[in-house]
């Protein structure tokens, strides 16, 4: 289904994002086959997502992928390995700015338009990949997991459709500069919308797209950065 959106034309694809319909497609499914078995849509999305090895649904076996899909990243990084070694300074500084940049922006901002603090805690890693985010939400106490994980979604799937063309704008075309900037900021959707454009680019993009939030979580376990974090959103 996946690969069968991907394939729609460009222009479609802008309104309808390939992950936004096949998550539509599936809790659509969900809720007609609970309604027509009369087992309601809680039951049909646990056969879905059973996580139980000896009795595995659908979900699951596309989970069991994941490992797979991770592990490509690195035949990339091998072959870029030199690049990457050469550049590792850089590399990591970024990544590490854009971090903390990407937390401390988003409490400021949440200050400044109003949002309740607890609202703002909650979306403060929105730019890190869901389960590091909720791990990193989980530092503050009333925030709301579920609201982070939409969040997180959301903002990968507005750098997935933007992101290259903010770039082109900015006349960003070092391969380097994108794939860092792309991941650290759109996480695994940004990546897998550029890499599938920009395969040079999927080295740097796998990269960012680890330490992100691998400095993120390093920056909130520590209690002072999580106080001014809390003191800025209110």
């Amino acid at each position: 289904m996946v690969c069968y959106f991907f394939r729609l034309p460009s222009g479609i694809k802008k309104l309808l994002h390939p992950i936004i319909c096949c998550a539509l497609s599936a809790n659509l499914s969900a809720v007609a086959y609970g309604y027509l078995s009369g087992s309601g849509i809680d039951a049909a999305l646990g056969d879905y997502l059973t996580k139980v090895p000896s009795n595995p649904g659908a979900g699951d076996v596309l989970m069991g992928f994941l490992g797979s899909v991770i592990l490509s990243f690195a035949f990339s990084m091998f072959k870029q390995r030199k690049l990457v070694k050469r550049h590792a300074a850089e590399i990591f500084t970024s990544i590490a700015i854009a971090s903390t940049f990407s937390l401390y922006s988003t409490a400021i901002l949440g200050r400044l338009i109003g949002l309740e603090p607890t609202l703002t805690i909650s979306i403060l890693p929105r730019c890190i990949t869901v389960a590091l985010a909720l791990s990193i939400v989980s530092f503050f106490e009333g925030a709301n997991t579920s609201l982070t994980a939409a969040v997180v979604v959301l903002t990968g799937l507005i750098g997935a459709n933007f992101v290259q063309a903010a770039m082109d704008k900015l006349g960003l075309n070092d391969p380097i500069a994108r794939g860092i900037g792309t991941a650290s900021s759109a996480h695994g959707l940004g990546t897998a919308a550029l890499s599938a454009k920009e395969p040079e680019a999927l080295p740097f993009c796998a990269i960012a797209y680890a330490l992100t939030g691998i400095f993120g979580s390093l920056i909130c376990s520590s209690p002072a950065v999580r106080q001014s974090l809390v003191f800025i959103a209110g």
